[in-house]
């Protein structure tokens, strides 16, 4: 990283080490330290609740698996829907037909508004099977839910996508990587510092006043403040897909909308209780 003219230059590796010849990508690493980050908050909320292990252990595995399948499935059908639904098997599988053949290419689209139908609907199987009710178990997902966000948009900084609009701020960043030659605004730092700041204030909430709110405020809480943020820090962002050239409102925008809303209901039904 150098500064040149008041500008970052960015053009890391993405890969920081191989593991028995297999490439261990800066974005794999941060979703690794996101799950595991996200295990211990989720952990420690269930037992200052007092819910057994028995309960929460399956929850892990829940949350994976809906997270990844919906925000994979979020991104090929939201932004790209004519490629996947041309090339299914590149929808779940890390993997690209290119002109040298299949390769290996990593999940290189995830979609954080296809994640959150993903966990939702993982979570109402899992709420079926250890009878906890469905927004009692989102309240306590809520409170991981910003700091998984967090480094999710640091894998995205790392990969030098999701960047924002050209600007002359003197912590405008050139992604290299991404073929730019001009100071852009990282918007994934902005994303990622907003998210732990959002984390952190969640956290103190629970702490101090779990007993004191009703059910959904923490889920309302989480819906509201990150997709707000996201509404509006879509304003400096380049578009991720050339339908969105010209739009007024673009894709994340719109989809961030209804979960903002419903972030307001779950907030003002949790105060009220």
């Amino acid at each position: 990283m150098n500064l040149i003219h008041s500008a970052i230059v960015w053009n890391p590796s993405i890969s920081p080490f191989s593991i028995f010849g297999f490439e261990v990508r800066y974005y794999s690493l941060c979703w690794v330290i996101a799950l595991l980050a996200s295990y211990y908050i989720v952990r420690y909320t269930y037992r200052k609740s007092g819910v057994g292990e028995d309960k929460f252990e399956p929850l892990f595995m829940y949350c994976f698996f809906g997270i990844l399948i919906g925000a994979r499935l979020g991104h090929c059908l939201f932004y790209e829907p004519e490629y996947y639904l041309s090339n299914p098997i590149e929808m779940l599988l890390p993997i690209r037909n290119t002109a040298n053949g299949w390769v290996f290419r990593g999940y290189e689209g995830l979609a954080s508004h296809g994640g959150v139908i993903g966990v939702i609907t993982a979570l109402i199987l899992y709420a079926r099977k250890t009878k906890l009710t469905m927004v009692w178990t989102l309240d306590h997902i809520a409170i991981a839910a910003p700091l998984f966000s967090t480094f999710v948009r640091l894998g995205n900084f790392m990969n030098s996508e999701i960047i924002g609009n050209v600007t002359d701020a003197p912590w405008g960043v050139i992604f290299v990587q991404a073929g730019e030659t001009l100071p852009r605004h990282p918007a994934q730092l902005y994303e990622s510092i907003a998210y732990l700041v959002i984390f952190l204030v969640g956290l103190l909430l629970y702490r101090k006043y779990n007993n004191r709110m009703g059910k959904g405020l923490f889920l309302g809480y989480c819906l509201f403040t990150i997709f707000t943020f996201r509404f509006f820090v879509e304003f400096i962002k380049e578009e991720q897909v050339a339908f969105e050239e010209g739009m007024t409102l673009v894709m994340g925008q719109w989809l961030s909308i209804p979960l903002i809303i419903a972030g307001a209901y779950f907030m003002i039904k949790g105060i009220k209780k």
